[in-house]
């Protein structure tokens, strides 16, 4: 596996000696383990192109059509992690940016979509969330439950001249306007429906995510609660997660380059023989 054995058992030493919370809802998890997303692309074949001096991180896709960049220079508010697009065929360039507090597993559920195969038929980020229970209000804006989160996707538009998608948790207000931003995520128009989809999907998930007790990055309205997984469990599950990547991607690669079968040659009739 292209992730090494030190790479987990510094990942296990980690999670060894935290107890597992289960903490909800995820908008306001915080960001948990960011190994989350960079582990599970490198065990897609993903490498560092960076320098890894640098706190400044790039990976690369194996085809070098995509990068992940991480820049925590980039301010608290800013967006700290970029996905991006090189145009390739009739790919157009697209990027996404996710904010420093984007729960890591979320992330890692849309690099988990780009590394798989594309579905055949694009799916409705909508329908997830109409699904979800989210409700959408005059102006075409979902709410998480909360009201802290929203999805919206933005029309072609001043001041918006392209079609993204933009989500957002804010502090509560008492006011129309909503409060602070505690983290943002945006997906260019170009970004397939099914990576925005796979992002609605994990967000709205009612599944709580691990988190250690009092997780300092960790909204003070979110709920946690004893986990019934030990830490080894957390462990495992993530070192489960990766073989199963590392599997999945090894045998499309397989199929891509097998050979296809030969034409059987059709035979050519013989004439009759003649009496």
């Amino acid at each position: 596996m292209p992730v090494s054995e030190r790479q987990l058992s510094e990942f296990a030493d980690k999670h060894a000696w935290q107890i597992p919370f289960d903490t909800s809802p995820r908008h306001l998890a915080g960001p948990g383990d960011a190994r989350h997303v960079t582990h599970g692309l490198a065990a897609a074949g993903w490498t560092r192109t960076s320098d890894p001096l640098s706190p400044r991180m790039v990976m690369t896709s194996p085809d070098h059509r995509y990068n992940l960049r991480f820049t925590p220079e980039s301010g608290y508010v800013s967006a700290w992690w970029h996905l991006t697009s090189e145009p390739f065929g009739a790919e157009p360039y697209w990027y996404a940016a996710f904010g420093e507090l984007v729960p890591a597993e979320i992330l890692a559920a849309v690099t988990d979509a780009l590394i798989a195969p594309p579905p055949a038929a694009q799916p409705d980020p909508w329908r997830s969330l109409d699904t979800a229970g989210w409700a959408r209000d005059d102006s075409g804006v979902a709410r998480s439950t909360d009201g802290m989160c929203t999805i919206e996707h933005r029309p072609v538009s001043d001041p918006h001249d392209t079609p993204d998608w933009q989500i957002e948790t804010h502090e509560t207000s008492f006011h129309e306007l909503p409060g602070r931003r505690i983290w943002h995520a945006h997906f260019h128009q170009n970004v397939s429906a099914h990576l925005v989809n796979a992002f609605v999907t994990a967000l709205t998930d009612t599944a709580p995510l691990q988190r250690g007790m009092h997780e300092p990055t960790a909204h003070y309205r979110a709920v946690q609660k004893p986990s019934p997984l030990s830490p080894k469990q957390v462990v495992d599950a993530h070192t489960n997660r990766l073989k199963a990547i590392t599997a999945h991607v090894r045998a499309a690669r397989r199929r891509q380059t097998k050979p296809a079968p030969s034409p059987v040659t059709a035979r050519t009739a013989q004439p009759a023989a003649r009496r």
